[in-house]
């Protein structure tokens, strides 16, 4: 075996003249990946239309050479390389050849020899035993063999959602038959034609080197600072460097385990580990780009550990990597329920997710305290979202905050955690959260905002009327059953306009956030467009105390419950611009307690006349 690195500039039809192998700890075929609502996925059509592009340009005579990138490999002593770099393009390769000789089979057409002996051919050992042999195998357990049911002509039965290996082989190969069918058709002699150019003008650089080391470190130098392959990537590739290949089976696991973890609960894997690093180490620049993640890995080994204990960070992520995929689902770390992470999600939306970089930093947090640090991060997520504190901001407000909660030890430093981030945060903007709900229209705010507003004030009250456990999920006034209602109706009738007087038709009297109350559909479509007076009529039949009452107070008792709670209502028995803007006033006023905002400020200022005692006693 040659003990330099040796740089190949080969067609594809001298590349697979040579036997290759995945090995086991490379990162799985992603190429034919789709969300999950079926986009993403189209790194095989551009791979496939480059190609086309240059081969339509051809003639008679000549034809322009495609490149196709670089592939790392070496070879142990079994003569099949070991690919190090390029398994994307390569194993896409094998797949459009295997997809070539399909669509000539399935004409019933003649198959070259060469492209069956591209795709597999037979193998003499020393011994003189010769034994079949695809081109290409992939040893991770991921893809289960079924490359080679491809390879042998097999791909309509091939399994296609056992993993997710094998889902993106048969996305990939269903991608290639398509575009072959749409590019040649039935022809026969075309499809010849493309399998000759594909074959013997799409080139590729084959590096290869005389041991795994040197053959991972070039891989590191090619995709230096994300360049082909994102910080993911190249972090599996820094840790497999640090191993022992000893550990290579371990480690292998630990990876697969914690990217499956983050792939069934939706998660981008970069943005974890942006999260996660953000979460854990002390970083200069809060920023951090995704795309400058590797580099500071590479500069932060004293601080993670992973140069030194591969083995054990790679646990380090898998651990955190489930305790995201947890909290993706509205859970703690142990997987139980916390109210606070799902009303912030429907408060955010999916697309809003800096408060995990919170809650990575804290989750080692005794459950009760964590469960405070999640309600917490509801009540601010919501001040900032609504006061329009802009998103650079509250994340380095997230970022310093969880600096602060993973120092956290003791119940005490928890408290001071609490008032110097939760509580500050709303005195600092608690203000500016009232004149954003004062001046608040439906257009402001997406849908799903108002409605999880609107949410919580009702809720609210139906805890402090019938109590706290049996109204503790926000779901039942989120759901589609739940609609908001304007009292003055968008299309308002004349008998409702007249009834309203001056402003019926304002729209802004119309989408201001005091017209708007929570109302079950059932209900809704009874009350429709009528007046005022009408829908008060149905108005008492919802099962929302606030909804009951907007015309009046209900009669049960003198001093129970539900009384004490219905005396904090703004019931309006009739309904004008004057209404409007007193239930607005209302609203901004209340959700100063639905959100705990009050109680921070008189605790602040408890706080400052405590120390003022001190003071003057000292």
């Amino acid at each position: 075996m040659s003990k330099t690195i040796d740089s190949e500039d080969l067609s594809l039809a001298r590349v697979f003249q040579s036997y290759y192998r995945v090995p086991d700890y490379q990162r799985e075929y992603v190429w034919g990946e789709k969300g999950p609502k079926g986009e993403g996925g189209d790194q095989v059509d551009q791979f496939l239309q480059d190609i086309q592009n240059e081969f339509e340009a051809a003639t008679d005579d000549d034809a322009p050479e495609y490149f196709i990138g670089t592939t790392v490999v070496w070879e142990p002593k079994d003569g099949v390389f070991d690919l190090i770099d390029g398994q994307q393009r390569t194993t896409t390769s094998f797949l459009t050849l295997c997809a070539l000789r399909d669509a000539l089979v399935e004409l019933s057409a003649t198959v070259p020899p060469s492209l069956i002996d591209q795709i597999s051919s037979s193998h003499t050992d020393w011994r003189g035993l010769t034994e079949p042999r695809m081109r290409l195998e992939l040893q991770y357990e991921d893809a289960g063999g079924v490359l080679s049911e491809y390879g042998a002509g097999r791909g309509a039965e091939a399994p296609r959602t056992t993993t997710r290996s094998i889902r993106n082989l048969a996305n990939a190969y269903g991608t290639i038959r398509e575009f072959l069918r749409d590019k040649f058709g039935h022809d026969a002699d075309q499809l010849r034609r493309f399998h000759g150019y594909f074959t013997n003008k799409v080139k590729l650089i084959r590096i290869r080197t005389p041991g795994v080391s040197r053959a991972l470190k070039i891989f590191e130098t090619i995709n230096d600072r994300g360049i082909g392959l994102d910080g993911m990537d190249l972090l599996k590739n820094l840790l497999f460097m640090s191993a022992k290949e000893s550990q290579f089976a371990t480690l292998k696991a630990e990876w697969k385990d914690l990217t499956q973890e983050l792939f069934d609960a939706g998660e981008k894997p970069l943005r974890f580990l942006r999260y996660l690093i953000l979460a854990s180490y002390d970083v200069r620049d809060s920023k951090l780009r995704e795309e400058d993640i590797y580099d500071w890995l590479t500069k932060a080994s004293a601080q993670t550990g992973h140069v030194v204990d591969p083995l054990g960070f790679a646990a380090t992520l898998k651990a955190a990597a489930k305790a995201y995929a947890h909290f993706s689902r509205g859970e703690n770390p142990a997987g139980g329920l916390e109210h606070g992470l799902v009303n912030t999600r429907a408060l955010g939306g999916s697309a809003i997710k800096q408060h995990f970089v919170l809650l990575l930093a804290g989750r080692h947090l005794p459950p009760a305290q964590f469960t405070r640090l999640c309600d917490g991060i509801e009540q601010v997520m919501c001040l900032w979202l609504f006061a329009g504190v802009p998103a650079k901001d509250y994340e380095r407000s997230i970022i310093a905050a969880a600096r602060a909660v993973r120092a956290v030890k003791t119940p005490v430093e928890f408290e001071a955690f609490e008032k110097g981030f939760v509580f500050a945060e709303k005195r600092a903007h608690h203000q500016k959260f009232v004149t954003a709900l004062q001046a608040l229209h439906t257009w402001d705010v997406r849908q799903f905002r108002l409605k999880y507003f609107l949410a919580k004030v009702t809720q609210y009250f139906d805890m402090q009327a019938y109590g706290r456990q049996q109204h503790e999920a926000l779901a039942p006034y989120l759901s589609s059953a739940v609609e908001v209602e304007h009292v003055l109706a968008q299309g308002v009738t004349p008998t409702a306009a007249g009834e309203f007087g001056k402003g019926a038709r304002d729209q802004y009297v119309i989408a201001s956030l005091g017209n708007l109350i929570l109302l079950e559909k059932s209900v809704n479509s009874v009350a429709s467009n009528a007046s005022y007076s009408a829908k008060c009529e149905v108005y008492p039949s919802s099962k929302f105390l606030l909804t009951r009452c907007q015309q009046k107070r209900l009669k049960v008792g003198k001093n129970d419950q539900i009384t004490r709670a219905m005396q904090r209502l703004d019931p309006a028995p009739e309904w004008s611009s004057a209404a409007v803007e007193q239930r607005r006033d209302w609203y901004a006023n209340t959700a100063l307690d639905v959100w705990s905002i009050r109680e921070a400020a008189v605790q602040s200022q408890t706080d400052a006349a405590s120390k003022n005692v001190e003071a003057v006693e000292a």
